[in-house]
């Protein structure tokens, strides 16, 4: 396999599990140095072990996304450690669903910060240091949630949505110095989250994708590789939506 980030280094963010797992893996496929940062230090210690070879490195790292100061020490030591930073993935995430009726405001405010804030705490970051090199890639992950709307997900929606908006805006921002800022929208996926769903429902929402089927975490981390390689170099504020063609 042609790695197309061969002596990259990326991180991702939220890549103790699932999707976030999967593109830190294929990023390392890749040819890449991995930082996986997640809150669960166990987790993505015993991840970054298993995506490691004796010739690249992958190391984890602990990181609340939506703390200024922990975010700050993600960049800083990723760049003390391996010198550079090529790729950042804003992946990180949270759900805490209910009709609008029974939400409460705290599940409001923790899906907005930690989606948001966190978002946006990591282009800073990164941003920072790759308008130095006068070169990097940062991708955020939205979702078709934030395109369509889901019921009982009026705060997911809302902050996947706010991700397409700031992945723009901070796009137009560091054009000039070469950093390129985009987003990726996965729709149904497998993960443990989706596998969690009612049979029938999941079946359902599987009938409505014109491919008519889920897709995998590896389809989402192949656009995540393409925005952080060379063949997307002009290509920024864009979003590609990994979705099987729903909501086309």
């Amino acid at each position: 396999m042609e790695k197309l980030l061969q002596g990259k280094v990326a991180v991702v963010t939220g890549a103790a599990q699932g999707i976030g797992l999967e593109i830190a893996r294929t990023l390392h496929q890749h040819g890449a140095q991995v930082v996986l940062a997640d809150l669960d230090g166990d987790a993505t210690a015993r991840a970054a072990g298993d995506i490691a070879t004796p010739d690249l490195d992958c190391v984890g790292a602990v990181c609340d996304v939506t703390a200024e100061d922990q975010v700050q020490t993600l960049v800083a030591n990723t760049c003390r450690d391996f010198g550079r930073l090529d790729v950042f993935v804003n992946n990180a995430g949270i759900t805490r669903d209910a009709s609008l009726k029974k939400m409460q405001v705290a599940d409001f405010d923790a899906v907005i910060t930690v989606h948001l804030r966190g978002t946006w705490l990591g282009i800073r970051e990164a941003s920072a240091v790759m308008r130095e090199q006068k070169s990097g890639s940062i991708v955020n992950i939205s979702s078709l949630s934030g395109k369509s709307g889901n019921p009982g997900q009026t705060n997911y929606s809302a902050a996947k949505a706010g991700i397409v908006g700031l992945t723009k805006a901070a796009a137009k921002e560091v054009a000039h110095h070469n950093v390129r800022i985009n987003a990726v929208q996965p729709g149904l996926i497998r993960t443990p989250m989706t596998a969690a769903m009612p049979p029938d429902v999941f079946a359902q929402r599987e009938a409505d994708v014109p491919m008519k089927r889920a897709g995998e975490p590896g389809e989402v981390a192949g656009a995540v590789v393409f925005l952080g390689s060379e063949l997307s170099s002009y290509i920024t504020g864009t979003v590609i939506e990994v979705g099987g063609g729903r909501y086309m």
